[in-house]
């Protein structure tokens, strides 16, 4: 049977080989695409779940709120107490709590030396939650160790080449502090698809010890810088257990202020494992996360390229109807019933689909680590490690192939043999009505991807050329140790000696971070001291950063290093906090007294609203105030003209000031712009995605057009022989393809728009999506359809019509 169904394909082949390839290269465009998104998709949606208990697995997050109710913060990590406490109190329901800590440490082996982002402190029980495997060692005695780390096999390779990394000594440094850790264990590295990938696990004494010992560590409710996590017991509910954690804040914390309880200012909330990736994108987290909205675009364009490619199969099949109605009826004369005709039709459809899907596992086998690279996974299509994946692969050919198939097989096998073989079939006017139906519908999706690239590029270049009121160009940033800050004053006065400086500052965080830190406080207002009921971000700075920064003032001063009372007292805000305080104006505020932190003082300047964060953040109020020992960053402004020969000075100053770390500066700039590397992403994508929706289009129309203009060959013959222009012949060939284009044009604009304006919704700052958007997606899409449609037009327009009349 299918011997006979690739005979046919062949034979059609042969004799039109043009359809025959728009269809199989159209199909193999669209499921190539598919697979391609479907392994990225997999790879999303399988984060974490490889934990054995995954399903038991939950991360403790905090957020706080506003007097007026609003979530001012919601972080991933929480203050080093929770944990414990949470076991301690729901041991019933809970079979145990880990806390993990990252820090940037320089590790030193002999002569080796690097810094490592991924190394973490954690509570000995972390392998009893996590599913991470070791290959020699044991974890939890390690980990019990005052000294003990555990390290991952590349690590083990980095450091210690083939020798055994047990026993081995590691010296770590961290803010001027000097560690020394005896490898307990290696594990295998962590799996690719987690939201966490440590490099070292070392034991949590050393940090227990910086906050100053067990009991202190076990009552600092303010720092948070643990990543929690809860492995409930088996058949416990995880939202039971967050609907008890308000009263364990309360019974631990007691009242924030006189009747109002901490609960109402600060909760806990509990997030499944597997969610993390996808759905937790707060202010604080271990990584970056993925987005399950971009996954839902990813997955939609998937589908439509696939749409597109089976519309243009059925569309050709069922327009090139007369040219198999001979065949259906003399099948059916010999005694063909219309089921066994369908099985005929949707027989070569398969076929064609297989012999697509064959050359779209190629196209992914080559185009595979290109994608790969660009999203920054390890996807592969090993249908020996998984192979589920055949199984998937032909369920999506048979799915193709019924889609595509099925309505040209009704459609062909319903011909009456009686007006076929008496030459007066026509196919009838609500077949026509349904392919230009599928018309439309292939240049709408087109239009709605066109109008995404648009708005996709237009936010990202507003953001990336955004005013962000302050001068972020040309600021290079490095790590500050212990000895810059106690020295800092003099190192700044050496380096801006050099001609490509012009300033040096210092800050505990820079623009195009996160406003993390925040102090209780309160304010002069109306002549009464008032309770801050506003979280306000407050940046540790040095006296020039707001000049380095070129923020501008809107009220009083910056601050002078000439008056010490500075250094203790003095407090600049932004215009936000100004308003969310309560002061009316600007001016209002200067003199004003101003209690934060534990410091008393004035406020002496505000300065103009800028952007700290990115784009996606709202202005938030701000304070700033010196405290040197409190900064960790030093801020250098260079010499765009200069720039080379300055990053040259400052490495080998550097290399004084910081010894054995490495040179890694960063620049503010580029800060900023990394934030947008996932629209960055989504711009691609589209934009290629949707060209190849536009190509897969185009090819249907071209298939459509010339089959069109082929069985007017006689037609436009008789008509230039009767004086017929060229110029109307392209008209009357080409206006009703034009009208469908149209038309798709009008469907694609409020779904468009609908799209791209909840796509925006992410950003506190945005684009509005204007009449010229879908001007240009309408001008784009018509002008490649007119394209299309003209060159095959013009084609017949200016064949010799002795020739065509002859012809036919």
């Amino acid at each position: 049977m299918f011997k006979n169904y690739f005979k046919i394909v062949f034979r059609n082949a042969k004799k039109n080989p043009l359809y025959v390839f728009i269809n199989i290269l159209g199909l193999s465009i669209g499921m190539a695409v598919s697979i391609l998104i479907f392994l990225f998709v997999q790879h999303e949606l399988s984060y974490d779940t490889y934990h054995s208990n995954s399903d038991r697995i939950f991360r403790v997050s905090r957020n706080w709120y506003n007097a007026d109710g609003d979530v001012s913060l919601h972080l991933g990590h929480v203050a080093a107490p929770f944990g414990p406490l949470i076991k301690s109190d729901f041991g019933d329901q809970v079979e145990e709590v880990v806390r993990l800590t990252n820090n940037g440490l320089l590790i030193r082996s002999g002569e080796n030396s690097f810094m490592e982002d991924d190394f973490f402190f954690a509570d000995p029980e972390v392998f009893d939650v996590f599913s991470w495997n070791m290959i020699d060692g044991d974890p939890k005695a390690g980990l019990e160790s005052g000294d003990g780390v555990l390290i991952s096999e590349d690590m083990a390779k980095k450091y210690f080449g083939n020798s055994s990394a047990i026993g081995q000594e590691l010296i770590g440094e961290i803010q001027g502090m000097t560690l020394t850790f005896q490898v307990r264990g290696v594990f295998e590295n962590i799996p690719d698809n987690t939201h966490m990938h440590p490099d070292f696990i070392a034991t949590m004494n050393p940090v227990i010890q910086f906050y100053g010992g067990l009991e202190a560590f076990m009552q600092n409710f303010g720092g948070n810088n643990f990543s929690t996590y809860v492995l409930l017991k088996e058949g416990y509910d995880y939202q039971a257990l967050e609907a008890q954690l308000p009263a364990l804040i309360d019974r631990n914390m007691g009242e924030a202020q006189a009747g109002v309880p901490m609960s109402k200012v600060t909760e806990l909330h509990l997030w499944p494992i597997e969610d993390i990736h996808l759905y937790s994108n707060l202010d604080s987290e271990i990584e970056a996360n993925g987005n399950i909205d971009y996954v839902y675009v990813y997955f939609a364009v998937a589908l439509f390229i696939l749409l597109i490619a089976c519309i243009n199969f059925m569309n050709l099949s069922t327009a090139r109807s007369s040219l198999r109605s001979m065949e259906v009826g003399l099948r059916k004369v010999m005694g063909a019933d219309r089921s066994r005709l369908v099985n005929q039709f949707m027989g070569e459809s398969f076929v064609m689909t297989f012999i697509s899907l064959i050359i779209a596992v190629i196209l992914v086998y080559i185009f595979l680590p290109l994608f790969s690279d660009f999203t920054q996974k390890q996807l592969s299509l090993n249908f020996i490690e998984h192979p589920e994946y055949f199984l998937i692969l032909v369920g999506l050919a048979i799915g193709v192939g019924l889609l595509a198939g099925s309505y040209p097989a009704l459609f062909l096998s319903g011909f009456s043999p009686s007006k076929v073989l008496k030459g007066t079939f026509k196919a009838g006017k609500g077949h026509e009505n349904f392919r230009s139906v599928l018309v439309v519908g292939q240049f709408a999706i087109s239009v709605i991807l066109i109008v995404a690239v648009i708005v996709v590029v237009r936010q990202l270049d507003f953001m990336q050329s955004k005013d962000l009121g302050f001068k972020k160009d040309d600021i290079v940033v490095l790590p500050a140790n212990p000895r810059i800050v106690e020295n800092y004053q003099i190192i700044k006065d050496r380096l801006v000696n050099n001609p490509g400086i012009s300033a040096v500052t210092i800050s505990s965080r820079v623009p195009s971070g996160r406003l993390l830190d925040s102090q209780d406080g309160t304010a002069e207002v109306n002549g009464e001291m008032s309770q801050l009921d506003v979280r306000i971000a407050d940046i540790h700075v040095g006296h020039e950063f707001i000049k380095t920064y070129g923020i501008p003032m809107v009220a009083g001063r910056d601050f002078d290093f000439q008056m010490a009372s500075d250094s203790t007292e003095a407090f600049i805000l932004n215009e936000v906090a100004i308003r969310d305080i309560g002061w009316a104006t600007p001016e209002e505020a200067i003199g004003k007294k101003f209690n934060y932190g534990g410091r008393n003082g004035f406020v002496t300047g505000v300065m103009k609203n800028f952007h700290f964060e990115s784009l996606h953040q709202p202005i938030v109020p701000i304070v700033f105030m010196i405290t040197q020992d409190r900064s960790n960053q030093v801020s250098i402004k260079i010499d765009a003209s200069r720039r080379e020969e300055t990053l040259a000075y400052l490495k080998s100053e550097w290399a004084d000031l910081n010894p054995g770390f490495p040179f890694e500066p960063r620049f503010v700039d580029e800060g900023f712009n990394r934030q947008y590397e996932a629209e960055q992403r989504v711009k691609t994508i589209f934009t290629f995605f949707s060209a190849l929706a536009v190509l897969i289009s185009v090819l249907g129309l071209l298939g459509l057009t010339t089959f069109a203009t082929e069985q007017r060959t006689r037609e436009i013959g008789i008509r230039k022989v009767m004086g017929a222009e060229t110029s109307n012949i392209l008209i009357l060939l080409g206006k009703d393809f034009m009208k469908l284009v149209l038309i798709g044009f009008l469907i694609a604009v409020p779904i468009s728009w609908f799209g791209m304006d909840s796509w925006l919704e992410d950003f506190a700052y945005k684009i509005g999506i204007s009449w010229t958007v879908f001007l240009w997606a309408g001008l784009i899409a018509g002008l490649i359809a007119a394209g299309t449609v003209m060159m095959q037009s013009l084609k017949a327009a200016l064949a010799n019509p002795v020739k065509s009349i002859k012809n036919e």
